[in-house]
C-alpha cells in the first residue's frame, strides 16, 4: 500500500476510503485496516474465535492485520488513549448501502421520495444496530461523518462515494438522538467546511445547529378519519377559512416562552376550533437559524424547528388538529435559501444548490441564494422535500413563498443584473417547469392542495398543467388585497372617489382560483395593523373592520386571516412578543372576536358562499354603480340555482332608509347576517322579521325589497325556503 495513502486517510482527503480500510484480499491471505485514531492498540477479533494482533501502520492512527482466511463478521478490540478498552464494529466491513437503481433516480432527478435514501436513516444491517448515512456533494474530494458518537472527530470517517457524487457510509452503533455533521472538503482549492445534513428529520435547538439523527416511523397516526374524508374532498367547492399563525408569537406562557407543539395541539387547536376556521395555516415552521426570517430562511428543509419540540410532537400537533377537523397548511420555501454557513451554500465548495452565476444564485434584497431549478438533484430535492411534509406529516396543503421571485429572472433587480432566458425574455424557464412538475405530484398524494403566494400576472398560476397552466390548487388574489386596504383607508366621505378598488376584482376574479390573503406581510414594517389601518374614531374603526370581513367573506374566493386581527389589535404584530390577549377584557375588542366567530360559521354552514368560488355562476352583481353612496350589492349562488344570498354592503356611517335591492325570487326574505348587530359592537340598525318583496322593478330584477341599511357594514338577505 502506498504510504501517500495512509497520509490521506489520515489528513481527510481521500476520496475512495474503502480502497484502503477494511477488510481486502491480498496474495498470501487478507488483511484488514482500520482507522482508529483514540487507539493505543488495536487487536482483530474474528468470527468463529481467534484475535490478531494489529500493526500500528501509520502514525496517524491507521492499524492492519493480515491473516490467512477471510475474516468475516469481525471486531476490532481498542486498548484507547484515554484508558480502558473497547470493542467497537468496523465500518468499512460493510458493502455498498444504496442501490444502483436508488443512485441512478437520484441523478436523474425523478426519485421523489428521496428521503427514504438520503439522510440518515437508523437501521440494522448484517444483524448490527447503526445509521446509514447518504449526503449528495459532487464537488467535494472527500467527505466524513462526525458527531457525537466520534468525538466530532472530522477525519475518523471518511464516507464512500458513489456515482453522481453521493457519499454514503454505515456507522454501527449510532442511535436516535445523536447529532452529527458532514466534514466537507471540496476539490476547490481545498476549501472544508462543516455541513448540516440538508436531508435531516431533526436539528438542535438553535443557535446550535447540528443535524440529530431520529427515527420517523415511531409515531402512531389517529387521525385516519380525517386522512380519508380529505381523499374524497374537492377543496374548490368546500369552505376554506385559515387562520395564520406564527407559532413563536401567538401565545406565550406567563415566564414568556414560546408554546412547545404539544402545548399548541390543546391552546392554539381548541382556539380555532371555537373560531370556526377550517384551517391553521403554518408559517414556515422547518428549522432555520434566526427567528427573525420568520422562518422563510430554511436550513434544515426536512426538520421542523427545534424550538417548540421533537419531530413527533409536531405530528402530535398535526395530528390534533386533524381529529378536530382542522387542515394544516404550511408555508414552503423553495425559492431561496440563506448564506449561513453551516447551511446549502455552496454546499461541497461550489455552487451545488445554487446557480453559480450571482445574476442568477442570489437575492440581492433579500441576502440569499437561489436554487438551481435546472440541475436534476436539486428539483429532486425540492419535489421530495414537498411530498415528504404532505406524506410523513400528513401535512393537508402547502403554501409557496414569493413564487413571483421564482417565476422571473429579473425580479428585484435592474437592468444589467439578470441573464434573460434562451428566448430573450425574463421567465425562468426551468422554473417554471419545476413549479408545473412539483404541482403535478403533490396533487397526487390524496386531498393534497398546493397555493401559490403569486403577486404578477402570470396567466394560469392555478391552471392544470396539462392546459399550459402552473398547477397551483389556488393563488392569493394580492390586488384585490391591495386595492381593499387603499379603499378602506380612505375617509368614507372620500370613497366614492375610489369605488373602482371594491368592484374592480370582479373583472378578473375567476380566472384564477383566487384565496383572499389578509396575512402578516399587510400588519409590520409601518403597514399598521388591520383594525389601524381604519379611519375614524374607535366605533368607526370596529366598523370598519367588520365590514371589510364581511366584505371579503361575500366575495368570491377562499378566506385567510392573520392571527391577532380578529382582536383588534393596534399594534403591529411584533415576533418577539405575543398577541394582545388582555384586549378581550374590553367589549369593542372581545365582540370584534366574536363576530369572527359568528362569520366563521355563517361561511361554513352557507353553500352560497363556497360551493360556486370560482365560476361567474356563484356571483351576480345586483348594483355596482351607486358610487355617490358608496353602496355594493350582489347575489352569491349555490350550485342549486334556487339557493342564493343577497349582499348589502355600506361603506359609509350613514343609515340609509328605503333603500330598494332587486331580487332574484318573490317572498319573504330575513336578514341572517349584519356587521352592524349589537352583539358585535354594531348600532344595532337591523331588518327584523319577514321582509316581503314588493313588484317593484329594480336592478333589472321584477322583485324588490325595501331596506334599512345600517353604518358601515354588510347585511346578508335569504329568501325563507330557499
Amino acid at each position: 500500500m502506498n504510504p501517500g495513502e495512509f497520509d490521506a486517510i489520515v489528513g481527510g482527503y481521500h476520496g475512495d476510503p474503502f480502497a484502503v480500510l477494511g477488510p481486502h484480499r491480498v496474495e498470501d491471505g487478507w488483511v484488514v485496516r482500520a482507522f482508529l485514531p483514540q487507539a493505543a492498540q488495536a487487536v482483530l477479533l474474528l468470527e468463529g474465535g481467534g484475535r490478531a494482533p494489529m500493526d500500528r501502520l501509520h502514525p496517524g492512527g491507521i492499524y492492519g492485520a493480515q491473516i490467512a482466511r477471510e475474516p468475516g463478521r469481525y471486531l476490532l478490540e481498542l486498548s484507547l488513549h484515554r484508558g480502558g478498552t473497547e470493542i467497537i464494529e468496523d465500518p468499512y466491513r460493510f458493502g455498498l448501502l444504496l442501490s444502483d437503481f436508488d443512485v441512478y433516480l437520484h441523478a436523474e432527478g425523478t426519485h421523489y421520495e428521496a428521503w427514504r435514501t438520503m439522510g440518515a436513516h437508523l437501521v440494522e444491517i448484517d444483524g448490527v444496530h447503526g445509521c446509514r448515512f447518504a449526503v449528495w456533494a459532487p464537488n467535494a474530494e472527500a467527505v466524513c461523518a462526525a458527531g457525537s458518537f466520534n468525538q466530532w472527530d472530522p477525519h475518523r470517517h471518511p464516507m464512500r462515494r458513489r456515482e453522481g457524487g453521493i457519499w454514503e457510509l454505515f456507522l454501527p452503533g449510532v442511535r436516535q438522538g445523536d447529532i452529527y455533521k458532514f466534514f466537507v472538503r471540496s476539490k476547490i482549492f481545498g476549501v472544508s467546511e462543516m455541513k448540516c445534513d440538508p436531508y435531516a428529520f431533526a436539528a438542535e435547538t438553535p443557535p446550535l445547529t447540528a443535524s440529530m439523527v431520529w427515527q420517523l416511523g415511531q409515531y402512531s397516526w389517529n387521525d385516519g378519519a380525517w386522512m380519508d374524508s380529505r381523499a374524497r374532498t374537492n377543496w374548490l367547492e368546500r369552505p376554506v377559512s385559515c387562520y395564520e399563525v406564527h407559532l413563536e408569537s401567538w401565545m406565550k406562557t406567563p415566564e414568556g416562552e414560546p408554546l412547545t407543539y404539544r402545548e399548541l395541539a390543546q391552546h392554539l387547536v381548541s382556539y380555532v376550533k371555537r373560531l370556526g376556521f377550517t384551517h391553521i395555516e403554518l408559517m414556515p415552521m422547518m428549522e432555520h437559524p434566526y427567528a427573525g426570517s420568520w422562518g422563510y430562511q430554511v436550513t434544515g428543509y426536512y426538520a421542523p424547528t427545534a424550538r417548540f419540540g421533537t419531530p413527533d410532537d409536531f405530528k402530535f400537533f398535526v395530528d390534533q388538529c386533524h381529529q378536530q377537523g382542522i387542515g394544516v397548511i404550511v408555508d414552503w420555501v423553495p425559492g431561496h435559501f440563506p448564506k449561513d454557513a453551516h447551511g446549502l451554500a455552496r454546499f461541497d465548495g461550489a455552487a451545488c444548490y445554487e446557480y453559480e452565476d450571482p445574476r442568477l444564485g442570489e437575492h440581492q434584497e433579500w441576502g440569499t441564494l437561489i436554487f438551481n431549478y435546472a440541475r436534476n438533484e436539486v428539483r429532486n430535492f425540492l419535489i421530495s422535500n414537498a411530498l415528504f411534509w404532505l406524506k410523513e406529516y400528513h401535512i393537508d396543503g402547502l403554501r409557496v413563498d414569493a413564487v413571483a421571485s421564482i417565476l422571473y429572472l429579473d425580479y428585484g433587480r435592474k437592468d444589467g443584473e439578470w441573464v434573460p432566458n434562451k428566448y430573450g425574455g425574463n421567465e425562468n424557464l426551468e422554473a417554471i417547469s419545476f413549479l408545473r412538475k412539483f404541482n403535478e405530484e403533490a396533487h397526487k398524494v390524496p386531498g393534497a392542495i398546493t397555493i401559490a403566494e403569486e403577486s404578477t400576472s402570470f396567466a394560469g398560476v392555478s391552471h392544470p398543467v396539462y392546459s399550459g397552466g402552473l398547477g397551483f390548487t389556488m393563488k392569493w388574489n394580492m390586488g384585490w388585497m391591495h386595492d381593499m386596504f387603499g379603499y378602506f383607508r380612505a375617509d368614507p366621505l372620500f370613497r366614492k372617489f375610489r369605488h373602482s378598488q371594491i368592484t374592480f376584482s370582479l373583472l378578473y376574479a375567476f380566472t384564477e382560483n383566487f384565496l383572499l390573503p389578509i396575512s402578516h406581510d399587510e400588519v409590520v414594517h409601518g403597514k399598521a395593523s388591520l383594525i389601524a389601518k381604519m379611519p375614524g374614531d374607535e366605533w368607526q374603526r370596529f366598523a370598519n373592520v367588520r365590514a371589510f370581513l364581511g366584505y371579503m367573506y361575500g366575495h368570491p374566493g377562499k378566506k385567510l386571516l392573520f392571527m391577532g386581527c380578529e382582536l383588534g389589535q393596534y399594534e403591529e404584530w411584533n415576533w418577539q412578543g405575543q398577541l394582545r390577549w388582555d384586549l378581550l377584557q374590553y367589549d369593542f375588542h372581545r365582540k370584534l372576536q366574536d363576530f369572527v366567530r359568528e362569520l366563521n360559521a355563517f361561511y361554513a354552514s352557507d353553500p352560497t358562499l363556497y360551493e360556486v368560488d370560482f365560476h361567474w355562476n356563484g356571483f351576480d352583481w345586483l348594483d355596482f354603480q351607486d358610487v355617490d353612496s358608496s353602496v355594493i350589492s350582489f347575489l352569491r349562488w349555490s350550485k342549486n340555482r334556487r339557493d342564493f344570498t343577497v349582499w348589502v354592503c355600506n361603506f359609509t356611517p350613514v343609515v340609509r332608509r328605503s333603500y330598494r335591492i332587486g331580487v332574484p325570487e318573490p317572498g319573504v326574505y330575513h336578514e341572517v347576517l349584519n356587521t352592524d348587530w349589537e352583539r358585535f359592537g354594531g348600532s344595532g340598525v337591523r331588518n327584523d322579521g319577514e321582509l316581503w318583496t314588493d313588484r317593484v322593478e329594480m336592478h333589472g330584477r321584477r322583485q324588490s325589497l325595501p331596506l334599512t341599511l345600517p353604518p358601515l357594514a354588510v347585511a346578508v338577505y335569504r329568501r325563507a325556503g330557499g
